[in-house]
């Protein structure tokens, strides 16, 4: 829990955790000059002559996932044994406080999980190693994994970050809920009207919100706007405008006024919740905004039977996503030994057992059928096979890494739809609020 500081309010001590972190990662900025700033190969000191090596990785997640690395990890050590691992795990929150804090202070581990809200900025200030170089040299094997994986990895010409799972948005709605009331089941492909108006019959009929209210979900929107021919971001500057954000919040507006959602405190209270406490499993609203991956932790927390489909409209919008990475620190001692244990966590049929799909689904194609064809979790069978299923829908393009400042972005929209849900601002003024708030959380003049 974050202590309480007193006549400071949370978006303030936000703003400040931000400020903090960027002046943590300018100060790592020096850090891989002076332990050598060469790129790729030759320089390990125990990956190949046998010496003993221990190499550091920190990662994020709840205890199974702390689990399913260890093993995997112990497995590399087990086929290498002069590779041995300091590991370092805790919640998602403060994560990526104290990987800024361990990076500017000259303790950066060897390998340490991503995800696309700091790729581009750990990317742009020079913290992690490029990767591309030794997927050249066929050190790391890359050539089974999807190219928009590889893609959403790339910052500015450079691989910043190894994927280690695919995922993709999922609408997940309590099939026990609608059977009770033999209400139907939502469709992939419904129209964002259809569905808010399926919603409010689901709120008449079962007394359960129909939806949880996604306007504050950054990954409902950026499938809203590139199904009207937007984008979130075009390279480093927004593809959105004021009018565009207005159409969005008027729409979920809409959608209070007719019985859809929940009232704003509840709405709230799905906006700040972790995943094991959405709103549709603990029986708040029919529906939640989440990734596919994490249907097996949703499962976990309600006795209620789940389903998933994709987010209303065309789902040629959609795209597979990474969902995490491993990246390295540029100024590892042991680069070749920490590309082998990347190469070996993406691509080993042995480990891909292991994680499972707790990252999303394994980034290599022949490991993932690996994994689907031996995996006994119900939950998990059904994470993979919605996910090939929707994949079959999605368009040719995904968009690329988002830019640095996007986890400030996102963290604006949840305070700024907040404003419009609670009554506080018109979606006009909120639009026109967050219009500014995002541009000037990735530095667009």
């Amino acid at each position: 829990m974050e202590p309480i500081t007193r006549g400071v309010t949370p978006a303030q001590r936000t703003s400040s955790r931000h400020r903090t972190r960027r002046r943590l990662l300018a100060a790592a900025l020096t850090l891989p000059l002076l332990v050598g700033a060469a790129a790729c190969g030759g320089d390990d000191e125990g990956g190949s002559s046998g010496d003993k090596v221990e190499l550091s990785i920190f990662w994020w997640g709840a205890e199974k996932r702390a689990e399913l690395t260890e093993k995997a990890l112990d497995l590399y050590t087990a086929k290498h044994p002069n590779v041995t691992f300091k590991k370092t795990w805790q919640a998602n929150q403060g994560y990526f406080d104290k990987l800024a804090t361990l990076t500017a202070g000259g303790n950066a581990p060897d390998i340490f999980q991503m995800d696309d809200n700091y790729l581009s900025e750990y990317a742009e200030r020079n913290v992690t190693l490029d990767l591309k170089p030794y997927a050249d040299e066929g050190k790391l094997d890359i050539t089974k994994i999807s190219k928009g994986l590889i893609d959403y990895g790339t910052v500015d010409g450079k691989l910043a970050g190894l994927s280690m799972g695919e995922n993709t948005q999922g609408l997940v709605y309590d099939k026990t809920l609608l059977a009770k009331h033999k209400l139907p089941e939502p469709k992939t492909g419904m129209s964002w009207e259809d569905f808010i108006s399926w919603a409010a019959t689901v709120s008449k009929t079962a007394k359960v919100p129909g939806t949880q209210d996604p306007s504050a979900v950054y990954q409902a929107l950026w499938v809203y706007l590139r199904q009207n021919g937007k984008d979130l971001y075009n390279g480093k500057t927004l593809a959105f405008d004021e009018a565009d954000i207005t159409k969005w919040f008027q729409l979920w507006k809409g959608a209070r006024e007719a019985g859809a959602t929940p009232t704003p405190d509840v709405i709230h209270e799905g906006n700040a919740t972790d995943i094991s406490k959405q709103l549709v499993v603990t029986g708040k609203a029919g529906t939640s905004w989440v990734w596919v991956n994490q249907m097996p932790e949703l499962k976990k927390n309600t006795e209620s039977e789940l389903g998933v489909i994709a987010y209303p409209g065309d789902t040629s919008a959609q795209w597979a996503r990474g969902s995490m990475y491993f990246s390295a620190f540029r100024g590892t001692e042991h680069k070749d030994t920490v590309i082998d244990v990347l190469n070996f966590l993406a691509n080993d049929p042995e480990a891909g057992k292991i994680l499972g799909t707790d990252r999303g689904l394994p980034p290599n194609l022949e490991v993932r059928k690996t994994v689907a064809e031996t995996v006994t979790d119900p939950a998990m069978k059904q994470t993979i096979a919605v996910q090939d299923e929707l994949s079959k829908l999605f368009g040719p393009t995904s968009p690329g890494v988002p830019p640095s400042g996007h986890s400030k972005v996102k963290t604006e929209l949840v305070r700024i739809a907040e404003e419009v849900q609670y009554g506080r601002q018109t979606p006009e003024q909120g639009a026109a609020a967050f219009v500014t708030a995002a541009k000037a959380a990735i530095g667009q003049s």
